[in-house]
């Protein structure tokens, strides 16, 4: 019986091999990316590609074990989700409440560490958000007239 259900088993996750999500890579310049609605300072540019597109935007860098199913899957819900709350790629679409609105979520993710997420770290450790990324990136968003206290932090 046990033999039996380890090769259904091995059947299924063979068979999911063969059914794979799409991948999220943009083909082509992403003309309304948040690097064409600001100006966003090289540095500050390279901490977002590195430590954030990966999930916000429409160019996601995939890591070999994408390609092992159900994880490629888990993967692109991932990603979907993490886009469905802030995309990079597609910043100029947003209205400008919401473009105010991101940006400060953006300094309270960074100063408060709740971003990236700790399941996103723990095979990306190069992309935790440093002291000095969380500085750069508040001060660009000051130089932009947003604060970089969130409410927690200023109480």
């Amino acid at each position: 019986m046990l033999k039996k259900i380890v090769l259904i088993v091995a059947l299924l996750l063979a068979v999911l091999q063969f059914i794979r999500p799409p991948k999220n890579q943009a083909e082509e310049n992403q003309p309304n990316d948040i690097a064409n609605v600001y100006r966003t300072p090289e540095e500050v540019q390279v901490v977002l590609v590195q430590k954030c597109y990966d999930c916000h935007s429409n160019n996601t860098v995939y890591p070999w074990y994408s390609n092992i199913q159900p994880v490629g899957w888990f993967l692109y819900d991932h990603i979907r989700e993490g886009k469905g709350h802030l995309n990079f790629s597609e910043f100029a679409t947003y209205s400008e409440k919401r473009k105010l609105d991101k940006l400060e979520e953006i300094s309270e993710a960074v100063t408060e560490g709740w971003m990236p997420l700790d399941s996103y770290l723990w095979m990306h450790p190069h992309s935790r958000i440093t002291p000095a990324d969380s500085e750069l990136i508040n001060s660009w968003l000051q130089s932009l007239g947003v604060s970089g206290e969130s409410e927690s932090s200023a109480q």
